[in-house]
């Protein structure tokens, strides 16, 4: 057990002295129209169809289920995108469809903060965050946290490990050094070593 634990810990080391000599600085986040995410919550109005309209949970599988259409892929759509889907899956059963998709609740978007916080977990990425708010809804950082090896693991477009410094993320009102914006997209896990 204890030659587990050891060559566990020899592993995170050397795979942090990889991250170590990586980036310091997040790729910008990207401001375009917000994308459809699993478990969000969607109002979906076809006019002057009450029967048709509905409220409905974007499925674990990125699906929604409506009436007449059945099953239509919504994980990864705007809002917009997904209305014009929708009128052409009803255009066959309704003459001129008109389908608006208004986001009632969004929950897909979370970021994850593990390591050395005082209250680990998944957190709802509600607009823009940058790591110092991510570590603040964590609680804070514990007393035996290494703040200047903050690693950020991001997917996507711009996958890859970004080692940060917490001293350079708040900046310094003594020699009037601006922080650096640090901002966390959905999916990124900050991990606290």
């Amino acid at each position: 057990m204890r030659a587990a634990w050891v060559w566990g810990v020899v592993g995170l080391c050397g795979i942090w002295s990889a991250c170590a000599s990586g980036p310091r600085t997040l790729p910008g986040t990207e401001d375009g129209p917000y994308r459809i995410g699993r478990e969000d919550v969607l109002d979906v109005v076809v006019w002057r169809n009450a029967e048709l309209s509905r409220v409905v949970p974007v499925r674990p599988d990125g699906f929604i289920s409506l009436p007449m259409v059945g099953e239509v892929k919504a994980e990864g759509l705007t809002a917009e995108g997904l209305a014009q889907a929708l009128e052409g899956r009803l255009a066959p059963f309704v003459q001129g469809p008109r389908v608006s998709v208004i986001l009632h609740e969004v929950n897909a978007a979370r970021v994850f903060v593990t390591g050395e916080v005082l209250h680990p977990g998944a957190y709802p990425l509600r607009g823009r965050m940058t790591v110092v708010q991510a570590l603040a809804l964590a609680g804070g950082l514990s007393p035996f946290a290494d703040a200047e090896s903050l690693l950020v693991i991001r997917t996507g477009a711009s996958a890859g490990r970004y080692v940060l410094r917490y001293s350079e993320l708040v900046g310094s009102a003594e020699d009037g050094r601006a922080a650096p914006e640090a901002w966390l997209q959905p999916g990124d896990t900050l991990v606290v070593p």
